[in-house]
């Protein structure tokens, strides 16, 4: 099923003026946790948590679908949600996520325009988005 997309000059538009609902996907191995490098803004050259936006009456299990698909090339099993990761980007963004444990179902891992490189960590990066490095450690992800 096709969910509708805003035009990018109207979600700017709108991405300004309300909080965005998000989601973002831990993914879990026997090694760690993958995250990939950002190579588009916001926080370009930082390691990140995947995830996006919820698209407009998008199912939060096809939202997961798509944006893991999207940015790693996999398929995942959601094992739980974890809690909300709130944003306060400099640039007036409000963003609020809903995180989700999940682990690798199947598919091989891949970068993305988003994110081209990838890697699993067993211990957090320093060079982590502020917001999911406190999540991430305050849900005892430092492994």
């Amino acid at each position: 099923m096709n969910y509708p997309r805003l035009s990018y000059k109207e979600f700017m538009s709108i991405y300004h003026k309300v909080p965005r609902a998000a989601i973002d996907i831990v993914v879990q191995t026997p090694q760690g946790i993958i995250l990939t490098k950002r190579s588009i803004p916001p926080f370009v050259g930082m390691w990140h948590i995947c995830g996006g936006t919820i698209l407009f009456m998008e199912p939060i299990d096809h939202a997961i679908n798509r944006i893991i698909q999207d940015e790693l090339g996999i398929k995942v099993k959601i094992i739980k949600p974890l809690g909300i990761i709130e944003y306060f980007n400099d640039d007036g963004r409000h963003t609020i996520s809903n995180a989700f444990l999940a682990k690798m179902a199947e598919g091989e891992l891949r970068g993305s325009k988003q994110g081209r490189e990838f890697a699993v960590f067993n211990q957090l990066p320093d060079n982590l988005i502020p917001e999911q490095k406190a999540f991430l450690a305050k849900n005892q992800f430092i492994l």
